[in-house]
């Protein structure tokens, strides 16, 4: 398979992330074509990437090697999935956000509700992980040779340049306006877009 993507240095995570979309992902059952996809970079160039300070116990991962998974825990209740991309020691990764269940809709749903409609069976990165099936044993493994529990796979079905949009990234407090968040034009199962509010502090007296 043609996975040269990987080798995309740091510097083209951008374009490495747009042309994600329309791969697919399989993982339990269930497979799903990429809808929307979020790039970020590494150690100092990006500081909404969890690697933008260097390693940690945390984001080692992102260091590579390619093609495998960065899996995280967010706001003590979501997990989301990365693959990382680029040269080891370079750490870059693609935040996968949604995706179309081509296949599997059935166990989809089964992790996600009965009356969850198709399109938001993964509308979102926190319930594209759940739809998937996946958990923190995922991180570190390959997505690309078959011995993790994720595979991607390139697009049965490929998507026309002029269908990509491009904007802002979602629930980042750090360069949220940067337009590294790429998806399908007009495609349902896209996530809705939020744009960052800084909390505000509350003032003593």
């Amino acid at each position: 398979m043609n996975y040269r993507w990987l080798d995309a240095p740091a510097a083209g995570i951008a374009e490495t992330a747009r042309s994600l979309l329309g791969w697919e992902l399989a993982a339990n059952g269930v497979r799903i074509r990429l809808t929307e996809v979020e790039a970020y970079s590494g150690l100092g160039q990006d500081p909404a990437s969890h690697a933008h300070r260097g390693p940690t116990t945390r984001n080692a991962v992102m260091f590579g090697p390619a093609g495998v998974a960065y899996v995280y825990f967010i706001f003590g209740m979501h997990w989301c999935l990365n693959i990382v991309c680029g040269d080891p020691g370079e750490a870059s990764a693609v935040l996968i956000r949604a995706g179309e269940v081509v296949d599997g809709a059935g166990p989809a749903r089964q992790r996600r509700g009965p009356d969850v409609k198709d399109r938001d069976l993964a509308r979102g990165p926190a319930r594209l992980v759940v739809a998937l099936g996946i958990t923190a044993a995922a991180n570190g493994t390959s997505m690309v040779d078959g011995s993790g529990p994720l595979l991607i796979t390139p697009p049965t079905r490929e998507v026309e340049p002029a269908m990509i949009a491009s904007g802002p990234r979602v629930g980042v407090a750090s360069a949220h306006d940067v337009p590294w968040r790429f998806w399908i034009a007009g495609d349902p199962t896209v996530s809705p877009y939020r744009r960052h509010t800084p909390r505000k502090r509350t003032v003593r007296e």
